[in-house]
């Protein structure tokens, strides 16, 4: 793993996304109702995070309908089971599902992308690199 690697991730520019225009207000009522049984969480300042992978890594993750993407957020808004505070980072675990434009799924929680975020491809060992 290379330093590079990693400040790249966090620092470079990346190929310019759009999350929700909805304000953190009106974002955390449309959570409430959308996802009253599920764990949801609100970030803002994000990172699309395309896992340069193998094909045979995106065959093992594709048994278990994963796909090798996830999120690294700056900035949380809200998360439902507290697991995080009011402006901390987060990293998610792998992609289950995508919809809405702003719905990020895992196998644990729904990430609602608020505001302008990037997407950019990392090699693995970054990934595993930041916490």
């Amino acid at each position: 793993m290379r330093l590079q690697d990693v400040t790249g991730l966090l620092l470079d520019p990346g190929a310019p996304m759009s999350g929700s225009a909805m304000g953190d207000d009106e974002a955390l009522d449309y959570a409430r109702k959308r996802f009253r049984v599920e764990t949801f969480c609100l970030v803002r300042d994000w990172i699309w995070i395309e896992v340069d992978a193998t094909d045979a890594q995106r065959a093992v993750l594709a048994q278990t309908r994963r796909q090798p993407s996830l999120i690294y957020a700056h900035t949380v808004i809200f998360d439902s089971d507290r697991r995080w505070d009011v402006g901390d980072f987060v990293r998610t675990s792998l992609l289950y599902e995508f919809n809405e434009g702003f719905h990020f799924r895992t196998l644990n929680a729904v990430y609602l992308l608020l505001g302008p975020g990037t997407r950019k491809l990392v090699p693995v060992e970054a990934v595993t690199s930041i916490i």
